[in-house]
Order: C-alpha cells, then sequence, then structure tokens
C-alpha cells in the first residue's frame, strides 16, 4: 500500500479494512474519483451498479439482514441523496446496519449555488443512528471507523457519511488505514443484562399461570434462537413473534404460536394474547402492529420486557421487570439462573395451548387454500410456495397483500432470518430489490420475492440489474390491479368509498420477459403448483404473475378489516 493517497482511495481502503465485499451503489458527477478508485484499487469489493438510489439502499437492507455485515450503499449529490432517504429510515427503525455513503459537491462551493448542492448532514440527520459530512481528507479514516461502531453498537441502524468531490481528491496518510475487527459485525460489543434484573425477570415468568413470550426482531439479530429454544421447552412456554420477530424459533417447533397482532395475526392466536396474564416482550418493542394497536395486552396485565435499548422500557406498558441487555446474551443468563435451580420440570402447558389454536387456524387455512375460486385466492399460493419452496429458502416480501398471507400461515422450518419484509414504514417497492441484496448475501439459500402489483410498478426497471447480475431469485407478483391495502381499508374503514386505488392491469409477465427474466401469468389456480415448481428449479431469474382475489373481498388476516 502507498504511503499516500488520495480521499477516494482511502475510503476504499477503509471499507476493505472494515471486511466490506459489497457496495450497491449508482454514478453520478461527484462520484466520479470514488468510482476511479474503485476501478484503479485491488481490494476484493464487487459493486454492484443498480437503476435508482432508493434500490441501492434496499439491496444494503437485504444484505445486512441474511448476513449480520453492515450492508453498504452509495450515491451522488442532490436528487441521488434524496433518493437513497427510504432506505436509511427503514434500517434505523428496523434496526439494521446500513451505511450509506453520498459524495457531494466540493466544500469549497457551498453556499455558492453549485448544482445539486443540498445540506445532506440536515437531511439525513433524522433518518440515522449517526452521520456527518467529512470536510478534510485526513478525517476519512476516523470517521468510518465512527460510522461502523455507530452502526453496529447498541440497537444497531443506519448511518450517513458524505464524501465531498474535492475531499476524494486530497491527501490522505496511509498509517491510518485501519480497523476495529469486532465492528465488522453485528451486533458488536454486546452488552451483558444486569444479572439481578434477568434473576427478578425469573421469578416473575415462574410465578405466572397463562405466561406468553412475543419475540421481535431483536431476537433475530442478536443469533438468540438457540438459546430462546432451551428456554421455552424446558419451561413449555408458548412463544409468539411480531412480523420482524419471524425466526426467532423454527414456525414448526411445537412451542411457537406464530405471528400476533393486526397484521398476520388470526383470531386464534389472538386469543393467547387476551389470555395471558404474564407478557414477555423480547426484543420487541410493543408497538402498534403487534398489539392491535395496544389493544391487548389488556390494562393489569404483568409485563417483562428484554431488549438491549433501554429507550423502550415502559414506553407502552408499565413493565414490572426491565432486562437491558443483548438478547442472547439475556437468555443464557436467564438459561444459567433455570440450570443453577436444576429447573426444567416446570410447565405451563404452552405446547399443548399452541397444537390446539394452530390446529383451528390451520383447519381454516386449509379449507381456503384448496379453493379453485377464480381469481386465484391468496391463501392457495402460500400453501402452493409450502410445497415447492426449499426448507433454507430465504422469502423477501413487501409489506401489501403478500405479506399478511405469509407471516399468518407460512410455516418457516428453520430458525434464524429466512423471511423479510420492511415493516418499520412499509415502504412500497422494497421487495424486488432488496431479494436481490439478500441473493448476494446468502446466494446457496432460493431467493424468493413477494409482491403486490402496486409495489412491481415502484421498482420493476431494477429487473435489469437482477437479470445482468445473473441472480437466480424467483419473483411473485399479487396482482390485483390496484392499491389492494388502501382499497380495503376503503372498504373496512370508510364503508367502501374507493376513491383513486384502482389502476389498469399491467401483464407483469411480459414486462419481465422484456428485461430477460423468465415469467408465466398465472389465471387458473389448477396450474399453479406446477408454475410455481418450474420457476422455482430454473436457473435463472423468474417471475410469476398470479391474478389473485381483490383484498377487499378476502378475509385477509388482518385484524381491523377482520371485525
Amino acid at each position: 500500500m502507498d504511503n499516500r493517497m488520495n480521499g477516494a482511495e482511502a475510503m476504499v481502503r477503509m471499507l476493505q479494512a472494515h471486511g466490506v465485499k459489497h457496495v450497491f451503489g449508482l454514478c453520478g458527477d461527484t462520484t466520479l474519483p470514488f468510482y476511479d478508485a474503485m476501478r484503479q484499487l485491488d481490494h476484493g469489493i464487487t459493486h454492484v451498479l443498480v437503476r435508482d438510489e432508493r434500490c441501492a439502499t434496499y439491496m444494503a437492507d437485504g444484505y445486512s439482514r441474511v448476513t449480520g455485515r453492515p450492508g453498504v450503499a452509495e450515491g451522488p449529490s442532490g436528487g441521488g441523496a434524496t433518493y437513497i432517504l427510504p432506505g436509511l429510515i427503514e434500517a434505523t427503525e428496523s434496526s439494521y446496519a446500513l451505511l450509506a455513503i453520498t459524495t457531494d459537491v466540493s466544500v469549497g462551493s457551498y453556499g455558492r449555488y453549485p448544482l445539486t448542492e443540498v445540506d445532506q448532514e440536515a437531511l439525513m440527520r433524522p433518518l440515522t443512528k449517526w452521520n456527518t459530512v467529512i470536510r478534510r481528507a485526513d478525517h476519512i479514516p476516523r470517521m468510518v471507523r465512527a460510522a461502523f461502531r455507530a452502526m453496529t453498537t447498541g440497537r444497531a441502524g443506519a448511518v450517513h457519511l458524505g464524501l465531498p468531490h474535492d475531499v476524494q481528491s486530497d491527501p490522505v496518510g496511509a498509517g491510518d488505514i485501519w480497523a476495529d475487527p469486532e465492528t465488522q459485525t453485528y451486533p458488536a460489543y454486546r452488552e451483558a443484562p444486569a444479572p439481578d434484573a434477568v434473576e427478578a425477570a425469573v421469578e416473575a415468568i415462574l410465578s405466572a399461570r397463562r405466561p406468553l413470550v412475543i419475540c421481535g426482531g431483536g431476537v433475530v439479530i442478536s443469533g438468540a434462537w438457540e438459546a430462546l429454544r432451551r428456554f421455552a421447552e424446558r419451561l413449555d412456554i408458548a412463544v409468539a413473534t411480531s412480523i420482524s420477530g419471524q425466526g426467532a424459533l423454527a414456525e414448526t417447533h411445537p412451542n411457537c404460536l406464530g405471528v400476533v397482532g393486526s397484521n398476520g395475526g388470526t383470531d386464534e392466536t389472538w386469543e393467547m394474547m387476551e389470555t395471558a396474564d404474564l407478557v414477555v416482550f423480547m426484543g420487541c418493542r410493543a408497538g402498534s402492529t403487534t398489539t392491535a394497536r395496544w389493544e391487548a395486552p389488556k390494562p393489569g396485565t404483568r409485563i417483562v420486557h428484554f431488549d438491549v435499548d433501554p429507550m423502550v422500557m415502559n414506553a407502552n406498558y408499565r413493565t414490572e421487570v426491565a432486562v437491558v441487555g443483548d438478547l442472547r446474551l439475556s437468555l443464557e443468563k436467564a438459561n444459567a439462573i433455570l440450570d443453577a435451580r436444576g429447573q426444567g420440570a416446570e410447565t405451563f402447558g404452552g405446547a399443548a395451548a399452541v397444537a390446539e389454536r394452530k390446529r383451528r387456524k390451520f383447519a381454516a387455512f386449509a379449507r381456503l387454500a384448496a379453493s379453485d375460486e377464480v381469481p386465484i385466492r391468496p391463501e392457495r399460493v402460500i400453501a402452493a410456495l409450502m410445497k415447492v419452496l426449499p426448507e433454507d429458502a430465504t422469502v423477501v416480501s413487501d409489506p401489501g397483500t403478500s405479506c399478511p398471507y405469509f407471516s399468518a400461515y407460512y410455516q418457516l422450518p428453520r430458525p434464524g432470518r429466512h423471511f423479510i419484509t420492511n415493516r418499520a414504514h412499509g415502504a412500497l417497492g422494497y421487495a424486488l430489490s432488496a431479494a436481490l441484496g439478500a441473493w448476494f448475501g446468502r446466494p446457496g439459500s432460493k431467493v424468493v420475492g413477494l409482491m403486490g402489483d402496486g409495489s412491481f410498478g415502484f421498482t420493476c426497471g431494477e429487473l435489469e440489474t437482477v437479470v445482468r447480475c445473473r441472480a437466480p431469485i424467483t419473483y411473485v407478483v399479487f396482482s390485483n390491479a390496484s392499491f389492494g391495502w388502501i382499497k380495503a381499508s376503503q372498504a373496512a374503514d370508510r364503508g367502501g368509498r374507493y376513491h383513486n386505488v384502482d389502476f389498469d392491469r399491467t401483464d407483469h409477465a411480459a414486462v419481465a420477459s422484456a428485461f430477460g427474466v423468465k415469467s408465466w401469468r398465472v389465471e387458473d389456480p389448477e396450474e399453479l403448483e406446477t408454475v410455481l415448481g418450474k420457476a422455482v428449479v430454473h436457473d435463472g431469474p423468474t417471475l410469476v404473475d398470479v391474478v389473485v382475489q381483490p383484498l377487499e373481498e378476502a378475509r385477509a388476516p388482518v385484524r381491523r378489516w377482520m371485525g
């Protein structure tokens, strides 16, 4: 490595030092020095050219979720910086490590009305965990280290670095090019809980009669699923999840109730929320979706809360015991306390209670999934996917039509992050791009992207990127020719007074085929499973456009529509 380099080269070397293997981004005038450095240096980083800066951050987000390593996205100044915002707020609120690098106009031209000038630091501040615009080249190494430290420690989130054009050309000494290896993955520098807090939490749980554990995404992010499995089995306690918490336990596990709440929950799973005398939130913020706008747990229900973020404690419910610390360390400590007591025979009858509710839930699902109705019922799509997808598949869904059906009825056979959806802010167009990021992060897994036709219209141009990358992703479009979630809400909340939610039907298979994607359009339910099977095994990108029942005519597992 040369003794001197410029700022752009220093940025590339710092990414290399932090173990970065993929960067998703889009070129611009202010990016020229950075791209030149990427081209000239031997760094082992694959740069993936995208067609939209939003999609760069969505790809980095999906990559981060399956690898446990920070995802990196980059884009130019001006419009590029503004386009990158949706992915930042999603990663921050969903607690995933994502680094956005936006190049900028030269520091020397600030305030002189240069083309594409915007106050990037002010723009990014509300959406990130940490951010700065670097104004001196010799600050680059320590600012990159600070960015990795910020996004990987505590509750993970997105960070932003602004890299002005002139700073990219100024000199940097090679002696400061180094990284803290601990911050190459996350959670970094895990914080152990206070032992007395875990002891008090165990005592509270053991004193209950009908406890219910509700796991959020924090359990999966922490990699705590094995500690959770042991905890659940030894106490025979029922474990529910939020949508983000799917994968905390394998959903085929006898103690796993499945998703609860207003989206993806069902009447059968909601019963256990309403009847629990003690609820244990684990890595779950107890927000509006999981609790159906705080309809349950009901006032007076005892609450125990485990989370890495002290700010969530007592935010929505008066908490009897708060355990602040990394979820894996906290659950391992709880198991050690139970070990010391010889505790293993205590039973809450969780598996039996879960089995009875699952029996009723899936009996109702099976009737709908077997329907030959046209348009095709979404339940039938989920049932077909369960038959054709391998156990280690990674499924990415937009938050619209596909998400509640998948979350309610698909049974993830393995713990860990095998289902991804952008639940924090729910931007449409996420799944198509995030699926590609997930594939780069986990190329050995079959990756499937689910979306409605509204979402398809947001980012279908990114299919060119998928084809160029030769990614064997299968996309399934739930086509109902409307912004179905809003239309169903107008049916439920506004007495069917529909306004500006319908659009013309598009042949999405034909659109995808024009990009070079092997595609099918399915209207006959008898053809569905066969076509999905062909799509999944095809050695290349595929898309299945399924004409499905409109949401406003369905009985989707969304609580406010089922009242």
